[in-house]
Parts: C-alpha cells; structure tokens; sequence
C-alpha cells in the first residue's frame, strides 16, 4: 500500500509542478491559463465520483444537471481570463467583482437542477433528495473549487502563484505529517487515541499533531523563502506568527475537510470515492481538504493578513 500510494504521489505531484511551472513562466501575461483546465477537469472527475458515490446508496440525482452546474461555476470563475487574454485588465468597477461570477453561475446550477427533476417527474417521492444532492455537489465541488481558481488570479501572476501555492504546501504538508506522526507515534507507544471512530478509524490525535507542525512549519517556510522568491521581494512582508497561524488554521480546516468526505463516504456506503489512483483512492480523498480551505486561504490573502 504504502509504495503504490508513494508512485501514486509522485506521478500527481510531477503532473501538478510541471502546470505550476507552465502557468507561472508561459502564461501569456494570463495567469491561470494552464491551471484553470486542470481545476476544470479535477472538477469534472470529482462530480463522477460524487454520482457514483450516489448511486452506490440508491440514489439518482441528474446528472447532467450537475456536470453542466459544475462546468458552469468554475468556467465563470475564470471570466478574468477573457479580459487578460485580450490583453486588456479586468475592469476595477464591475459590479460582479471577481467572486460574483461562479455565485451567478451556481444560481443557473439550482435552477438546472430542478429543471432536471422537471423533466423526469413520474410521482412524489425522490425527489427533494435528488435536487438537494445536485445542488450539494455545485456547493461542494464547483463553488469551493472557484476558490482555488480566484486564488490563482489574485495581484497577478507572482502573487496569485505564491497564494495557491501557500495552500496547497500548507495542507499536503499537513496531510503528510499526520501519515508520518501517525505510523510513527501512534499505535505502541501513544496508544489507540482516535480523533472520529466512527468517520475514520484511521485517524489519531498524535496524527493531528503531526499535521498542525508540518502545516505551520511549511507556512513559514513558504512565506520566508518561496514568496519573496516569487514576488522578487528583497523583504519578508509577512510576520512569523502570521505564517504560522495560516499554517494552523489552513490544518485545522483542512482536517475538517477530509472528515466532511469520510461522512458523506460513511453515509453513502462507500470506503474510498474512487480506486483509480491506488493508495491516494479518487480525486475526491486527494481535494477534499484543498476544497474546504481555499475559502478560508482566500480571506487571508484578501484582507492582506498574509500578503501585507
């Protein structure tokens, strides 16, 4: 297990720094323009498995109600995109902002999903379930994905570089910190100190541990190194303990977002989203702290805590 899921990264991880690389030197003064089909697709295979996981527990939302909603919402979160490849600058006084269009987009998803429901109406029964799973999986997958995207986007493309990366090393250190502190403290010499038995036996407290140190030592790494590095700034804007309180609220969060997936997996009966990538189990096990803290890395960054 442990080598497959170790081949497993390492092909994911070569695929994700190669795009990194691409968007962040061969943008065409556009960032976003090789992450943005990527969020796309990941979006995309995480709605197949969220319908699959669905119908496993004898449930049938619409499904071309949700990949239509889906696509839809991070497709308008890259509208930016449509200004700066024409090489023009996304116009400061639009009403939508940046953030308005997956919000619009996820309304049109709602609608779509009743539409859906609309269409196949044979009787009562079934369906408030099914468009109140459509609606979840725009919520959950499309609208916390757009998050990433406007990331991204944000100051330009040194800093929206800096910004998406600041996430993602924060939480997959975070998440690999848990895996060592766990198989190395757990068990034996700690004892069997399980966080939620019932969403994820897996899971310890000495693994939590582990993940908030490896989480707020990759913050102040990247904020001391990577983003002066990025951003060509001679000077560490952001404090220590700013850094690392990004760091720990970015694993807090993310630890919450990896037991939001363990319910909904526990609730629809299924062990892993998807068994596609062996030892890392679907997009769904590899996004599902990234989902649930983008919001919150986005709020840092907009209101200048980490960035100022």
């Amino acid at each position: 297990m442990l080598r497959w899921r170790l081949i497993s990264a390492a092909v994911v991880l070569t695929i994700l720094l190669t795009l990194v690389w691409a968007d962040y030197n061969y943008n065409a003064q556009s960032p976003g323009v090789w992450l943005a089909p990527l969020a796309l697709v990941v979006t995309l295979l995480a709605t197949g498995e969220f319908l699959s996981m669905c119908r496993t527990a004898g449930q049938t939302p619409a499904a071309w109600a949700m990949y239509v909603g889906n696509a839809m919402i991070v497709l308008a979160s890259t509208a930016p995109l449509a200004w700066s490849l024409r090489g023009e600058t996304y116009p400061p006084d639009c009403p939508l902002g940046k953030l308005g269009w997956p919000l619009v987009a996820m309304a049109f998803g709602v609608l779509l999903a009743f539409i859906a429901e609309m269409r196949r109406y044979q009787g009562p029964g079934g369906v408030t379930v099914r468009v109140a799973l459509a609606i979840l999986s725009m919520a959950y997958l499309g609208l916390l994905m757009s998050f990433l995207v406007a990331l991204r986007m944000f100051g330009g493309n040194a800093w929206g570089m800096a910004a998406l990366l600041s996430l993602i090393i924060a939480v997959k250190l975070g998440d690999t910190g848990a895996y060592t502190f766990g198989r190395l403290f757990g068990g034996k010499v700690f004892g069997d100190r399980r966080m939620a038995p019932l969403l994820s036996p897996k899971k310890t407290w000495e693994g939590a541990v582990g993940a908030l140190v490896f989480s707020c030592l990759g913050a102040w790494l990247t904020f001391h190194y990577l983003v002066p590095w990025l951003t060509s700034s001679m000077v560490v804007a952001t404090p220590w303990w700013r850094a690392m309180l990004y760091g720990a609220t970015l694993c807090i969060i993310g630890m919450i977002g990896d037991l939001a997936e363990s319910l909904l997996k526990r609730d629809l009966g299924v062990k892993d989203s998807s068994t596609w990538m062996p030892g890392l189990g679907g997009i769904l096990d590899l996004i599902d702290s990234l989902l649930m803290t983008a919001p919150v890395a986005y709020l840092f960054w907009a209101t200048g805590f980490v960035s100022g």
